[in-house]
């Protein structure tokens, strides 16, 4: 093994972006952004995207390069990724992947399953029908269409359900169909460093970034977003409550006081996704001369 992808990973809040480019500037090398909602161009403040300076004291990759119209998914990603490294590997031996989103981190490490596209129409009317109709009729739906999945997956989650009915119509084959799970094999070593602060650590900085984002202009972002407020993209914490508020359907007070609470849970759910990952070594983002060591003896038992 001569090459190796240093995945540095941690839920919203918890010190990626400065940790990440003290790693890269150790090892001299790129940063990769496995945040999904930094892909848009248009979607700066509510996605933390790092500042100006530290995006040109490391070079990034894959940071507000695509319109937030453009589809985008964790295959395309695995694909584009994959196409990276094999040109940053020419020159180097290590390339750090940075983020918070855990499918997309799959998808790299371990291959995600060839689920193929659809029309944006399917979406947008399944959408329509949850608005309307609620998620009981859609979970109604996939029982009969995709028993197998409906069994195991999260009935709570109208994206994960909508997600699977779309597959299911435009396919007409079940969606778990498509879930093999099968780990694809890497020809580069991967090392996995993740970032953990006590829940009240976290949840404080997670407040404190909230309101320093409202301060940054996060509501003139999100007006200026609104049109597109349908788009998929938009759907994530921080948009979508402030959307309520320009319809009239919150406060502005509300909106700010859910954007801290979704966030909180967020990364709550982001820590529960990699809790079943028993290759991930967990440090505080402190602790920094540690995660370098740690990735020196890593690479040097993977060497031989």
């Amino acid at each position: 093994m001569k090459n190796f992808l240093i995945v540095l990973l941690g839920p919203t809040g918890v010190g990626k972006t400065d940790t990440s480019i003290a790693l890269a500037r150790r090892f001299n090398c790129d940063i990769i952004s496995a945040d999904s909602r930094q892909f848009y161009r248009e979607m700066r403040i509510g996605t933390a995207v790092p500042e100006e300076t530290q995006l040109k004291a490391v070079k990034h990759h894959f940071i507000r390069f695509i319109p937030v119209t453009d589809y985008y998914s964790a295959s395309l990603f695995e694909r584009d990724v994959l196409g990276l490294l094999d040109s940053l590997f020419e020159t180097t031996n290590v390339v750090l992947m940075t983020g918070g989103s855990g499918l997309y981190i799959d998808a790299v490490c371990n291959g995600i399953d060839d689920i193929p596209d659809t029309e944006p129409a399917i979406r947008q009317r399944l959408k329509s029908r949850y608005r309307e109709e609620g998620i009981e009729s859609l979970r109604m739906d996939l029982k009969i269409l995709d028993p197998e999945y409906y069994s195991r997956t999260d009935l709570k989650n109208p994206k994960r359900i909508m997600r699977a009915l779309e597959i299911c119509e435009a396919t007409g084959r079940s969606y778990s169909s498509f879930l093999r799970r099968e780990k694809r094999i890497r020809d580069f070593g991967i090392i996995k460093i993740g970032l953990e602060r006590s829940r009240s650590e976290l949840y404080g900085v997670i407040e404190k970034r909230v309101d320093r984002m409202i301060g940054e202009g996060l509501e003139d972002e999100a007006r200026g977003l609104h049109p597109l407020r349908e788009l998929n993209a938009l759907n994530g914490v921080g948009y979508r409550e402030l959307f309520d508020f320009f319809e009239g359907k919150t406060t502005r007070e509300k909106a700010i006081e859910l954007i801290k609470r979704n966030s909180r849970r967020y990364a709550k759910r982001q820590v529960t996704w990699w809790g079943r990952d028993k290759d991930i070594r967990w440090f505080h983002p402190d602790n920094v001369k540690d995660m370098i060591e740690y990735i020196e003896i890593s690479i040097t038992s993977l060497i031989s």
